[in-house]
């Protein structure tokens, strides 16, 4: 496993859409296992692949809840509800916070390291990682969409 560098600010790769994985391989599994070194060295509470340089459609997460670290590859949002509007910050905007509306339930699919498919659900601020991951696999970062961007928040990074 490796730490990879995060790009910030205004990389290219922020705003480009990942590809979709094909092979699920021992490329994918170092890349996910590099990718959770790097979150948690971080000190993030998710990482898209993007964020380092890679566009392919995987990330991860761990909101330190009951739900646990997760890998999803090939994500794909399936239903959502509700509402939720808070602080958000990202590993890529380092020092920035926003104030963000995100779903406040989720249901999410998609695949492990193996193939299989996997899905999960969950509220507060798995929802808002969710939704932030996966928004990175399109091309877009939450300073997008934050109605305000104060001075600091002190809140965990997404």
């Amino acid at each position: 496993m490796a730490i990879r560098k995060i790009f910030t600010n205004d990389a290219p790769c922020l705003r480009k859409v990942a590809r979709p994985v094909k092979n699920f391989d021992a490329h994918l599994a170092t890349l996910l296992d590099d990718m959770k070194e790097t979150m948690y060295k971080a000190e993030g509470v998710g990482l898209a692949a993007p964020q380092i340089g890679v566009l392919k459609r995987v990330c991860v997460i761990d909101c330190r809840d009951d739900i646990g670290y997760i890998e999803l590859v090939n994500p794909r949002i399936v239903a959502y509800s509700g509402e939720q509007e808070g602080p958000e910050g990202c590993l890529s905007f380092p020092g920035r916070r926003g104030w963000v509306v995100r779903p406040n339930s989720v249901i999410v699919r998609g695949f492990d390291r193996f193939g299989n498919e996997v899905e999960y659900k969950g509220n507060e601020l798995f929802a808002r990682a969710v939704f932030h991951e996966t928004d990175h696999l399109d091309g877009k970062v939450y300073i997008d969409i934050a109605t305000e961007i104060p001075d600091s928040y002190e809140e965990d990074e997404v």
